[in-house]
């Protein structure tokens, strides 16, 4: 199956001191288990890569360029993409959702994929089957 990455799920799984850290651990090695096709935009890298950089220090962003960027299928965002999801922040006027969970909606969408591995409630929100599954 086909599993989308967000930067939410990454960074947990890269924060030992996140409160989530064990869980996300846990989720990513049983999708990786499972031989799960792990889809994230470059959007999404572009944010993981700047709040790794900025909170847990290099050492880590590099752990992340190393160990989990090799293992993700990148979908890079072309210009349509990108305005169609300006147009749907403007839409939804709501200040917590972002211009990436925005294009994230819309890859996921195009590409079909309706599972994603974050912690941010706008994917439920918007209808994905969210992994790992919060009680």
């Amino acid at each position: 199956m086909t599993l989308f990455v967000d930067t939410s799920g990454l960074f947990a799984t890269l924060d030992a001191d996140d409160h989530n850290h064990r869980i996300a651990g846990q989720c990513l090695s049983k999708a990786l288990g499972a031989g799960d096709l792990l889809v994230t935009t470059s959007c999404v890298l572009v944010e993981t890569h700047a709040l790794v950089q900025r909170r847990l220090g290099m050492d880590v962003l590099r752990r992340f360029q190393q160990d989990i960027v090799p293992i993700l299928e990148i979908e890079w965002v072309e210009q349509h993409s990108y305005s169609l999801g300006a147009d749907m922040v403007g839409r939804r006027d709501k200040r917590t959702l972002s211009l990436v969970d925005c294009i994230s909606f819309i890859v996921m969408k195009r590409l079909g994929i309706k599972r994603a591995f974050t912690f941010d409630e706008h994917f439920r929100e918007e209808g994905f089957d969210c992994r790992p599954r919060q009680v």
